[in-house]
């Protein structure tokens, strides 16, 4: 059987198909139903490219850093995150405001197009991993042939295409999402307990979550490659006494629990006296596991990582209030309105959305518009260089590309403390994608 099922996994790497599929459609469309979900076939599971199994390239004639994701201190930005969606079929009360937030119209938001086009602008410029954020991405009805379209973009340099998810409506997209060239799933999940998720997310669901957990284990088991990483969101009084049993989900499963300090955002009635710091935490966990220990950590990572010997699981604390990791930050944020955010804590942006629009006479562009306007930028600079050289950039890339210059050589060096970030504006984590 294993031999077996290792023979369909290698037919399947190489009868991948390679094509993209192209899209007519002009805004994003979405999703929020989570009945009809399917039951789980392990034949489903034996589709995997190769591609997606594959470590990432080496691109050894790659050019020097872009001096446009640089800024002030040095630090290099190669890492992007961008909200495809303002909705969420979740309620989650660290998240969201209880009575909901305003949605922007949809002609606001970045279309498939848009959200494609300024992903390769990015990767052009050294960007190497993509992380698709919400809202919850996964209610919208073509983040398959989106993670397709921006999948294509590791044959220009990108390494890593991420989904950050609640789980809810994931398990029924995996096998599409692997296709596509998927890497890492950071999911969120703040209690083990089915009645205590219905309180703290003020919705149903529990068991969709966990049959995504299981399903992306099952996969990797047939060689996916999907990173997990769960997410939880520590409150005082509220879920801290399911560390442990979080902690002991990594005994036999290859994943990596990480638990964060609870951040303040508009509308998530954050206090310092619901905050349980990391040190906290880790004295929590090292007085049942005294073994403990600390493991090294890649330069940007954003968690400190510790590992219980024997355990195949590691543990994380993603610790922004107490320790921040401001000093080694190399990620920028595109909202689904399509602002650029420098710092997930500042409220300072910048719209890209209105710039690219600015050559479709400030409508939403579809296929057929972005198709057109390449057209005429191709036509203008083979007019303007003929046949010597190499072409550089059209005047539209130029001048998102300084607009995105400009916005991170004002990046602060790290952002404000616990003290100044509760009393801040800021929009509602749903609103910024994470």
């Amino acid at each position: 059987m294993a031999r077996a099922a290792s023979s369909l996994v290698r037919r399947a790497g190489c009868q991948h198909r390679r094509g993209v599929a192209s899209t007519a459609a002009t805004l994003p469309q979405e999703e929020t139903s989570t009945h009809g979900l399917s039951r789980f076939q392990p034949h489903e599971l034996l589709t995997y490219p190769s591609s997606a199994r594959e470590h990432p390239r080496r691109f050894p004639d790659a050019k020097p850093f872009s001096s446009f994701l640089t800024d002030s201190f040095s630090r290099r930005h190669d890492y992007l995150r961008i909200s495809i969606t303002e909705r969420c079929n979740l309620r989650c009360t660290y998240c969201m405001p209880e009575e909901g937030v305003p949605l922007s119209p949809p002609s606001h938001l970045l279309t498939t197009p848009e959200i494609t086009y300024l992903s390769s602008l990015f990767v052009s410029e050294g960007v190497t991993k993509i992380r698709l954020t919400g809202g919850e991405p996964t209610i919208r009805k073509d983040i398959v042939l989106l993670m397709r379209q921006i999948g294509d973009l590791r044959r220009k340099g990108l390494k890593e295409l991420c989904l950050t998810t609640n789980g809810i409506a994931l398990h029924r997209k995996l096998d599409s999402m692997a296709e596509a060239g998927l890497t890492g799933v950071n999911l969120s999940l703040d209690t083990l307990n089915p009645f205590q998720f219905q309180i703290m997310t003020r919705r149903k669901g529990f068991e969709a979550v966990i049959r995504s957990i299981d399903r992306i284990l099952e996969m990797n088991k047939f060689g996916a490659g999907i990173k997990l990483k769960i997410n939880c969101v520590v409150m005082r009084g509220i879920n801290e006494q399911e560390i442990i049993p979080f902690v002991e989900m990594g005994k036999e499963k290859d994943v990596e629990l990480r638990f964060i300090e609870y951040m303040p955002f508009d509308g998530n009635k954050w206090s310092k006296r619901k905050m349980l710091s990391y040190k906290e935490m880790l004295g929590l966990i090292r007085k049942k596991y005294p073994e403990l220990q600390k493991v090294d950590d890649h330069a940007h990572d954003t968690s400190k990582t510790y590992q219980i010997p024997g355990f195949t699981g590691r543990i994380g604390f993603i610790t922004s209030m107490t320790h921040n990791f401001c000093s080694s930050c190399n990620r920028l944020r595109i909202t689904s309105d399509g602002n650029l955010k420098v710092c997930l804590f500042g409220n300072a942006e910048v719209s890209l959305r209105d710039l690219l629009r600015k050559y479709n006479g400030g409508q939403p562009i579809n296929e057929e518009a972005m198709e057109a306007i390449q057209k005429v930028e191709m036509d203008r600079k083979q007019t303007l260089h003929g046949s010597q050289g190499v072409l550089g950039h059209a005047e539209r890339e130029r001048e998102l590309l300084e607009v995105i210059g400009l916005a991170v050589k004002r990046k602060k060096e790290k952002h404000a403390g616990m003290g100044e970030l509760e009393n801040m504006k800021n929009r509602p984590m749903i609103l910024i994608g994470g």
